[in-house]
């Protein structure tokens, strides 16, 4: 299979989609924070010094879709229409874990806009207590659903 983001000569551009029908695209990603069970309790219960640290990484999250092509170079600046996040502590991992759905009605997919916000939600959390724990880990960020376009539907094994 050809990658789409080199040109004969392999030089990197961005693809042409003006050619492509706007189609209903949705993409889901997913990923997590692991941390202390004390640090997960904090959170919960509402003790961060910096605030509400799920509240916060959920609008970091939408941000973060929002703004893609501003950080993933060859990204096409797309019309997004939905952006949810859903924080869920865990305490059998212990820690935070991550889902984002990303919609919009465009010419290419999400799939980039969905693990960006799932990326950017688990570093704010991060950031939101790194004061009581430095050595959280952020991980298993991954695609686990997309539809629409020319290659159709996606969802990844369990």
């Amino acid at each position: 299979m050809a990658l789409t983001h080199f040109d004969g000569d392999g030089n990197a551009h961005m693809v042409d989609v003006s050619d492509k029908p706007a189609t209903a695209r949705e993409a889901r990603a997913t990923g997590w924070v692991r941390m202390t069970r004390e640090t997960l309790d904090m959170i919960t219960d509402g003790r961060a010094k910096k605030g509400d640290v799920l509240g916060v990484a959920r609008l970091a999250g939408i941000m973060g879709a929002k703004r893609t092509s501003d950080l993933i170079p060859l990204c096409h600046p797309l019309p997004v229409t939905k952006v949810a996040l859903d924080l869920a502590p865990d305490p059998e991992l212990p820690g935070i874990r991550v889902t984002a759905t990303v919609k919009t009605g465009g010419q290419t997919g999400v799939e980039m806009e969905a693990l960006t916000a799932v990326s950017t939600a688990c570093l704010t959390v991060y950031d939101m207590v790194k004061a009581v724990q430095k050595d959280m880990e952020i991980g298993g960020i991954h695609l686990t659903f997309k539809d629409g376009g020319k290659s159709g539907r996606f969802e990844a094994q369990p």
